[in-house]
């Protein structure tokens, strides 16, 4: 049974190059947001991955149709939930009744951070996500219950600290005692999982640019993230697709939040070095 579910993978993935040049996507078009931010959508590999010499946006490989609504503010669907997110920071929450504006001001002084998440955070003696500095600051700061990974307020606050890096490059640091993290999140990307034995590298790395069944594969680039889909009309979270993505090979999936999907996670955005933030994205 899981030869035949392999062989019949194997040439599934022969086949996507037939649809290839149906892809309704611009490839060359060039990302300008508001018509004055431009963003980096298409760089050199950073130097540590070792079997692709060009890295590329997730907006590259989109329709033309799904790459416009990216490109206005007024038009980007996740945009409405950034605006709720502005409402949270300004709520006082919490034993300690204090926002986050009381310790952070406006959400302008998150500007930078996005494109160094995850990252070492050497207190806590390990590599840290977004999600979880969150819930740092509601817990022990704030006297606040934690948000749930994929709760709509810790999505749209991704969103919002996401949204001030906006145009500036990928810079995730993978040396020093976040390389064991990023070893780890490697091996999983390299690893096969679920009857179907598919990695992370064998759509994303093998197989990017060509179809599979209508979906357009891309690098599975993160630096877009959290992402509005289309597929179901929301912002999603980093874990929430990697949670899609493993579920797809017919695997038991890791948990959002889990040190599995931490370390991926670490890899994953190390892939994207130079590449602009652009969240919130849209995707399909």
């Amino acid at each position: 049974m899981k030869l035949k579910s392999l062989k019949t993978v194997t040439s599934s993935i022969a086949m996507l190059a037939l649809g290839a040049g149906i892809a309704s996507a611009d490839e060359d078009a060039a990302l300008i947001i508001n018509g004055e931010t431009e963003m980096v959508v298409r760089t050199e590999a950073p130097a540590h991955l070792e079997n692709m010499d060009e890295i590329r946006s997730g907006w590259t490989f989109r329709s033309a149709e799904t790459q416009a609504l990216q490109m206005d503010d007024f038009d980007n669907p996740g945009m409405i939930f950034v605006d709720q997110a502005i409402d949270t920071w300004n709520q006082v929450s919490g034993s300690e009744e204090k926002s986050c504006a009381s310790c952070h001001e406006g959400p302008e002084s998150m500007k930078g951070l996005r494109t160094q998440m995850p990252k070492w955070n050497e207190a806590a003696g390990e590599v840290w996500t977004t999600e979880m500095y969150i819930n740092d600051c509601r817990e022990n700061r704030m006297g606040a219950d934690k948000w749930g990974w994929n709760a709509k307020d810790m999505v749209n606050m991704t969103a919002l600290i996401a949204l001030q890096s906006r145009g500036m490059p990928m810079n995730v640091a993978i040396d020093g005692p976040a390389q064991a993290t990023w070893e780890q999140g490697k091996e999983m990307y390299y690893t096969r999982y679920g009857q179907l034995e598919l990695s992370c590298a064998n759509c994303h790395e093998d197989n990017y640019d060509n179809l599979i069944r209508a979906d357009h594969l891309s690098q599975g680039q993160i630096n877009g993230f959290p992402a509005y889909r289309l597929k179901n009309a929301k912002l999603n979270s980093i874990h929430a697709r990697f949670k899609g993505c493993v579920r797809d090979t017919r695997a038991e999936t890791f948990k959002e939040g889990s040190p599995e999907f931490i370390a991926l996670e670490l890899y994953v955005a190390s892939r994207a070095n130079g590449l602009s933030s652009e969240g919130p994205s849209v995707r399909n």
